[in-house]
């Protein structure tokens, strides 16, 4: 016959929703350094501005 659960208190789901979110900020940060470093080093980059220091002066 089924039992049912105790429940969770609210700091332990608390912890556990941050540590959650956690993974996904530092995914998140993984991914835009990467994005960053590959398009803005090769200047292949249509969706970051950035600026040169080809500037002409006459």
């Amino acid at each position: 016959m089924s039992v049912p659960k105790k429940r969770t208190s609210a700091s332990k789901k608390r912890i556990r929703k941050n540590v959650w979110k956690r993974k996904g900020y530092w995914a998140a940060l993984k991914a835009f350094s990467l994005g960053k470093s590959l398009s803005l080093s090769t200047g292949t980059s249509k969706s970051f501005f950035y600026p040169t220091n080809k500037s002409k002066k006459d």
